[in-house]
Order: C-alpha cells, then sequence, then structure tokens
C-alpha cells in the first residue's frame, strides 16, 4: 500500500502574508501614495501580524520602529497624515514624546482590516478621483500640525 498524498497548489503560500485587495490597489488614491506612507502602511500591517493578525485599533508602533523599517524620521509625519487622509489608517490613540513610563507610541487602526466581529470600514473608499487624491494627499503632506484641518 503506497502513501500517496495530493500535489501541494503551486499558488500556496507558506509564510505568514498580508493581503490587499485588488480594488484596495487599483483606487485612485493608492496610485498617489508616497514610498514613506507605503512603508509606513507596510510596518503597521506586520504590527497586526505580530498580534496574531488581532488588534486592529489597538496597534502601537513607535517612530524608532518606522525608522528601523527604513523611513526617514521627519517623513514619518507627513506619511501618518496621508494615510489618515486618504482614509487607510485611523490613529486610534496619539502617543507622546518623552521619557521612561511617560513616552507612548501611537495605536493604529487599518480601515480596510476588521476589529473585533466589526467589518473594515474602507474610508479609501470615498476618494474618487486621482486628481481629489493628490490634492488631499499634497495637503496632508504639508501640514505640520495634527490639529489643522483635514479636508480637501
Amino acid at each position: 500500500m503506497t502513501n500517496h498524498r495530493p500535489p501541494r497548489p503551486k499558488n500556496r503560500i507558506s509564510g505568514q502574508f498580508s493581503a490587499r485587495t485588488i480594488q484596495m490597489m487599483e483606487a485612485p488614491s493608492w496610485s498617489v501614495l508616497s514610498l514613506a506612507a507605503r512603508l509606513v502602511l507596510d510596518r503597521i500591517e506586520i504590527e497586526q501580524a505580530h498580534h496574531g493578525g488581532n488588534d486592529n485599533g489597538r496597534l502601537p508602533v513607535t517612530f524608532d520602529q518606522f525608522v528601523e523599517f527604513g523611513v526617514h524620521r521627519h517623513s514619518i509625519g507627513p506619511a501618518l497624515r496621508e494615510l489618515c487622509a486618504l482614509g487607510y489608517i485611523e490613529i486610534t490613540e496619539h502617543g507622546r514624546a518623552g521619557n521612561g513610563e511617560w513616552r507612548r507610541p501611537n495605536l493604529f487602526r487599518l480601515t480596510y482590516r476588521q476589529v473585533g466581529n466589526a467589518e473594515p470600514t474602507h474610508e479609501w473608499r470615498r476618494v474618487k478621483t486621482e486628481q481629489d487624491a493628490k490634492l488631499i494627499a499634497r495637503k496632508a503632506r504639508a501640514r505640520t500640525h495634527p490639529s489643522e484641518e483635514s479636508s480637501p
């Protein structure tokens, strides 16, 4: 008696992965994302993977972790504002700089991933044209203070 197993599918992914829908990657807002914004988004997705795919909305990533991942320190703020304005992430809790126990990282939510039993909110879908996306991204990157207006 021979132990015969069916062949493995050729499209199988053997390690942990992070999925993005084709609809999201074809969206006008996706095409205008800066390299820094894409790196920041990648690092937040990695953080969610480190949390077993859970804790969306409570994903801590420090500025140092973004820098270690290859994002220039001065590009982090503009990239975060860009991702928030275009609807890919939400900062659910703003961190604060400081020493020791006073320092806290921002906590993030990926809008295209579920939170517990709640479905994704996909705020990125509200941007309908590439022209609108470019304007929103440019304004968001140019802002210097989080309390400044975020409308296009």
